[in-house]
């Protein structure tokens, strides 16, 4: 079993236009409305695939009883906490003519800490315990930079694998406590070693001292158009990205990161899930707005990856 955690949830609404022009009304083609957040678009790429999960997530209001509308309409299994505030609605447009996409992303809801609690405890209720555990997404204004490391912590408990997506002070916090893998961009890699900036040769440098501090056991940088690095204590290989028509980057990494969880939980190499990781995400870009990656261009590329990663 996995669970995917996400803790300020969304509905993204996405649309295209002509040309972006100031003052003027623009004419929209039809609005696209669909269940996001780090960890539910895990689930969603997970249902996409083939494989199961359970996305656990606060909501609230209107918006709240959209997204559990939509993730029942496309048989997702889910628990919903119910929170006091509105869950948010984030907006995606396209301009046509640049092929430039403007995302408007809303700040989300803060949770009080009995609703902060009760997501604890539907987790470590569920039965029997999962194998993995994700979180992945953002915080919304007034949580606790500690929130991650929490989860971090009750995995551990429950004997889960921790796999964390987010930035910041909440990455940060929950490698120091320990995760099992966590999928850092090249700014959140030179934030976790204190640098401004890494050249492409010190990558590999960086992601082994954290993982030589015991902080976590994989290290899966993403590094977009050039595909990911793979990271352990005894390995250190570059996985090729293929290129494609670029349509959308909303979800690349959730889809990599479910790419990534599927296959680990099917007992495969790591190096292996990696790989499938990378064609889930660049499945996604050739998407519009806000849909994630399709299992047929997954397996496509899938195959191009493995032909063209050195041994």
């Amino acid at each position: 079993m996995i669970v995917t955690i996400t803790v300020n949830p969304a509905i993204d609404k996405s649309t295209s236009f002509q040309k972006l022009i100031p003052e003027k009304k623009m004419r929209c083609s039809k609005m696209i409305v669909e269940a996001g957040g780090g960890g539910i678009n895990v689930s969603k790429v997970l249902k996409e695939l083939g494989g199961e999960s359970m996305a656990v997530f606060p909501s609230g209001g209107a918006n709240g009883k959209l997204l559990e509308q939509t993730l029942s309409n496309s048989n997702i299994p889910f628990n919903a906490i119910p929170i006091e505030n509105e869950t948010r609605e984030n907006f995606t447009a396209t301009e046509l003519l640049t092929n430039a996409q403007y995302r408007f992303v809303m700040p989300g809801a803060s949770l009080n800490i009995q609703e902060l609690n009760k997501c604890f405890n539907v987790i470590k209720d569920i039965h029997p315990n999962p194998h993995f555990i994700v979180f992945s997404g953002s915080l919304a204004p007034g949580m606790a930079d500690s929130i991650v490391a929490q989860f971090a912590v009750m995995a551990k408990e429950l004997n889960a694998k921790f796999i964390v997506d987010t930035s910041g002070e909440p990455l940060k916090n929950a490698v120091r406590e320990g995760v099992f893998l966590v999928k850092p961009n090249l700014s959140e890699l030179c934030s976790l070693v204190g640098k401004e900036f890494l050249e492409l040769s010190e990558v590999d440098n960086a992601a082994k001292s954290i993982i030589e501090k015991g902080h976590t056991e994989v290290i899966v940088v993403s590094m977009g158009p050039s595909g990911a690095l793979l990271v352990t204590k005894d390995l250190c290989k570059r996985v090729p990205a293929p290129i494609v028509k670029k349509q959308s980057t909303v979800g690349a990494g959730d889809s990599m990161v479910a790419g990534i969880s599927f296959m680990l939980m099917q007992n495969k190499p790591l190096i292996e899930a990696v790989q499938f990781g990378v064609a889930c995400g660049t499945a996604a870009i050739m998407n519009k707005g806000t849909q994630l990656c399709r299992k047929e261009d997954v397996g496509k590329l899938f195959d191009w990856i493995r032909t063209n990663s050195s041994n």
